[in-house]
């Protein structure tokens, strides 16, 4: 299934002469259960552009044509084995709109303020969607982001917000997707994701209690060659992210498959790296990332 052109010439024309119908494609799409079947998930991550991150390796733009991102979008969502799709409210109403979420899950992300290269970049505000609209638009949860940086005052206002989040969510039985990452400054000041296991399973233990609920709270993590320790603080379903794609991408998603060994490990919240693989070929790697998370179903 792709995007055709005139599809896409229809989507742009729709929001000149009947905007309306982008929200009320969302609200009235056919929805579904979060654990489905086997508990597992493979969701397509597709927020990034929504904080400034649209380029890949020297490629400034490589993420930045819309009609590209949907195309593949469209094709992906189409698969058996992929779940749903996290994105910004615009990439959402698009997707509804094309029918491409029909009985698929819906994530809204959230705090997109911290901009990609800003001064001010671990200030992740909320600037997308508020728990409200998730709720009253059916989306099927929230997905924020903490970055801790030990030295970052802006950091503390982030884990307020993001717990007042979880808890405003669990209140309305909605998911609360929580990725927390340890980071440092280089240098030169800039925000960098910090490596170091230690530091993930420290991030893992502070997410864990934020909220005065925590029983529809999710953790989206990176992978880590020491994944069963990751795992082991926390018993919050844990969905694996991609990051940007490397070279063949084979070590990923060999990651993945070991890691999915782990009892609460859950499955993928994966964008760059299936959306924009190496070879091009988004249908291949998402089925790929498929055959991991759901082995029996593919």
């Amino acid at each position: 299934m792709t995007l055709e052109r005139e599809k896409y010439q229809a989507l742009l024309d729709e929001r000149v002469f009947a905007p309306h119908a982008l929200s009320e494609a969302l609200v009235s799409r056919s929805r579904r259960s979060i654990a489905g079947d086997d508990g597992n998930l493979l969701i397509l991550a597709a927020d990034h552009t929504a904080r400034g991150k649209i380029s890949l390796g020297k490629d400034k733009v490589a993420m930045a044509d819309r009609y590209t991102l949907l195309d593949r979008l469209v094709r992906c969502l189409a698969l058996p084995q992929v779940d749903g799709v996290l994105a910004s409210a615009d990439i959402l109403e698009e997707l509804a709109w094309l029918g491409a979420l029909d009985n698929k899950l819906a994530i809204g992300t959230m705090n997109r303020g911290g901009i990609i290269g800003a001064t001010w970049e671990l200030d992740d505000r909320v600037t997308a969607y508020d728990v409200d609209h998730i709720e009253s638009l059916g989306l099927d949860g929230g997905k924020t982001l903490i970055r801790i940086d030990h030295q970052d005052p802006a950091v503390a206002r982030t884990l307020e917000t993001v717990a007042a989040i979880t808890t405003e969510l669990a209140d309305r039985r909605l998911m609360s997707l929580i990725e927390p990452l340890p980071y440092l400054k280089d240098a030169n000041g800039g925000a960098i994701l910090d490596t170091d296991p230690d530091a993930l399973i420290k991030v893992v233990a502070i997410a864990s209690g934020l909220g005065s609920s925590s029983a529809y709270s999710w953790l989206k993590l990176p992978t880590s060659d020491r994944m069963d320790e990751v795992a082991a603080a926390t018993t919050l379903p844990i969905l694996m992210l991609g990051g940007e794609p490397k070279g063949a991408s084979g070590d990923i998603f060999d990651q993945w498959s070991t890691a999915m060994k782990e009892p609460n490990i859950r499955g993928l919240t994966a964008g760059r790296t299936l959306l924009y693989p190496s070879d091009g070929d988004s249908e291949s790697a998402a089925a790929r990332a498929g055959a991991i998370v759901h082995p029996h179903h593919s």
